[in-house]
């Protein structure tokens, strides 16, 4: 059967066989060439867009940056305003009282950012809340929180800023090895 086959199909010159092989070869060299070059091309619009990205972001964090200041710009200004009143007039009764009114207006800021302070004196500690400053012994239960040395502050409900507390070790006369170690 296959002499059959090979009658009925004229022989191919090996030259001819080698020069489409050659073609062949010479089509897929330049396809790859191509191929090369649209890929040199497409890496160099990746290394572009990422450089533009990169910019874009510097760009929206600097305006992000300056909104921020100028939302607390108002604020320096009232204080820089009052702190002139004082000196030309030395009256400190409105002087204090332009003060509470320059913190309700820096309190209105955060709280427009979604932040606010929380409670943690008489509280348990939390590590999450709070930053253990000092630990004293105290007639409250271990691990209350005693004193408040800087007040912590949410924004969103998440942690922004956990509060730098002084907690109690419990009454004195208690195990002695409390207090060492692990402050929690």
């Amino acid at each position: 059967m296959s002499e059959e086959l090979n009658k009925t199909k004229p022989a191919e010159d090996p030259g001819q066989k080698l020069e489409k092989l050659e073609e062949a070869l010479a089509a897929k060299e330049e396809e790859i060439k191509r191929l090369k070059e649209r890929l040199l091309h497409l890496q160099a619009d990746f290394d572009n867009y990422r450089k533009q990205v990169a910019r874009e972001s510097a760009t929206l964090a600097r305006r992000v940056q300056d909104q921020e200041i100028l939302d607390f710009l108002p604020v320096y200004d009232a204080l820089e305003r009052a702190f002139r009143a004082l000196k030309r007039n030395n009256d400190l009764d409105s002087f204090v009282e332009g003060v509470e009114r320059i913190f309700a207006q820096l309190a209105e800021i955060l709280k427009r950012k979604g932040c606010q302070p929380f409670e943690s004196v008489g509280r348990r500690f939390d590590p999450a809340y709070h930053e253990v400053l000092v630990t004293a012994h105290a007639e409250v239960e271990r691990n209350v929180v005693l004193e408040e040395f800087e007040r912590g502050w949410l924004r969103e409900g998440e942690v922004l800023r956990p509060a730098k507390v002084k907690v109690s070790l419990g009454p004195q006369g208690g195990d002695e090895n409390e207090g060492k170690g692990n402050r929690n």
